[in-house]
């Protein structure tokens, strides 16, 4: 997920938003046609997530601007342990610090 936020924030930098939900993860494997789109900002296809199932995008997010994220292992809403949820709003950068 860190991975795919990555090259999120380089197409934003590139065209100026994130992809749009039509658009979705796509958008950073392959040109979806946009002006300054300067891609491909993954080296491969967009990733499966550790159980074999899609990420998935929301755009608008609930945790943030947009939200990168995976239902786990039974690929449904919530659960604990292996099938809890895992989102993009879990991984916080740390801010740069002067020197």
């Amino acid at each position: 997920i860190e991975m795919l936020m990555a090259a999120m924030e380089a197409f934003r930098q590139d065209v100026g938003r994130y992809p749009t939900q039509q658009e979705g993860l796509a958008a950073l494997a392959a040109d979806p046609g946009v002006k300054n789109w300067d891609g491909a900002y993954l080296k491969r296809a967009v990733p499966n997530d550790p159980w074999g199932n899609p990420y998935r995008y929301r755009n608008p997010g609930e945790h943030g601007a947009v939200d990168i994220f995976s239902y786990g292992r039974d690929n449904e809403p919530g659960g604990e342990k292996e099938n809890a949820d895992l989102g993009s709003w879990e991984w916080v950068r740390p801010k740069a610090t002067a020197m």
